[in-house]
């Protein structure tokens, strides 16, 4: 998630103290042992674990139909419903493709045992050993919302927040994550960054759960020196830390979509409101490269888009 809508942020503790209910009642399958049954996140097996790398993000979305609209509209995303027919026609959850590829899930929030309103990305971590993970997120100070739950052909999944109260996902796939791309699709996911509280704190925190190396990189905004925090695993750049930019807003996972260029940028935003969405920041350029806006689509859950040229990428090496 990126940003949240005022009422998500007054109900943000509310929100995580419920938010086990997301993988409890993510979906209910017909068999008569309830088992909970998600595809991989893969269409093609790899064999590959990349610990520490985002592999998936998921949407819980309070406006299911609109949403869809709004991101197939702006981005070209197809949505594949996994409650229509077949062996997953008690499911709440809807994949979402980008060019035929998966990319995320969509969970309904109206089929959750909530009141609180939820509507936000979810980004979802890969580690290695699951159980190992979620012991030394404890001992970290970090909270687990559920013990590793079964999702058979996806994997074993876990839900929690770090110690500053960022929530995230932990995932040891069955068969494997998505392998690594010289180039991310325009459309598709390009980057997440942990807003935080404390970047030292998070970074000692995340490092335990996977074996991140660190870079540093100084940039400069509003005529001052920042420090931006590169997180990578096998010298590929997998996330970024900086101090929380929004005054007063809890610590969050923000992820980013990839646009053309500027005028791009410029059309999508144009069409945000018209679609049911709301624009949170006008469309500016960053201390780090690319030109950025925030949206929020109609549910009220916030995600960024920008530009991110392909020299750039190759170059840098950044947003794989």
């Amino acid at each position: 998630m990126v940003f949240i809508s005022q009422g998500l942020v007054e109900s943000h503790l509310q929100s995580f103290r419920i938010i086990c209910s997301f993988i409890v009642l993510l979906l209910v399958a017909s068999c008569a042992n309830m088992n909970v049954n998600l595809p991989p996140v893969t269409d093609t097996p790899t064999d590959a674990r990349l610990a520490g790398k985002i592999i998936w993000h998921d949407l819980i979305t309070d406006t299911p139909e609109e949403s869809k609209r709004f991101y197939g509209e702006l981005f070209g995303w197809e949505f594949e419903d996994l409650g229509v027919g077949g062996s997953f026609s008690s499911v709440n959850y809807t994949l979402i493709r980008h060019n035929g590829r998966l990319i995320g899930g969509l969970v309904d929030q109206n089929l959750l045992s909530t009141d609180a309103d939820i509507s936000q990305w979810v980004v979802v971590m890969s580690v290695d050993d699951i159980e190992l993970a979620s012991k030394t997120l404890v001992e970290g100070g970090g909270t687990l919302f559920n013990p590793p739950t079964n999702l058979a052909d996806r994997g074993t999944i876990a839900i929690a927040a770090d110690p500053q109260g960022a929530l995230f996902a932990l995932l040891q796939t069955k068969t494997g994550d998505p392998l690594d791309t010289d180039n991310k699709e325009v459309g598709g996911f390009l980057w997440d960054e942990l807003w935080t509280s404390d970047v030292e704190a998070a970074t000692k925190f995340y490092q335990s759960l996977a074996p991140f190396e660190i870079e540093d990189r100084e940039v400069e905004k509003d005529e001052q020196q920042k420090t931006y925090r590169l997180l990578s695993t096998g010298d590929k750049p997998r996330v970024g830390f900086l101090p929380n930019p929004i005054p007063d807003l809890a610590p969050i996972w923000a992820t980013y979509i990839r646009v053309q260029d500027a005028a791009a940028l410029d059309a999508i935003v144009a069409r945000v409101e018209d679609l049911g969405g709301s624009l949170l920041l006008a469309p500016q350029d960053r201390a780090i490269g690319g030109r950025v806006a925030l949206i929020a689509d109609p549910s009220g859950a916030g995600i960024a888009i920008q530009t991110w040229s392909e020299s750039r990428q190759a170059n840098t090496g950044e947003a794989q």
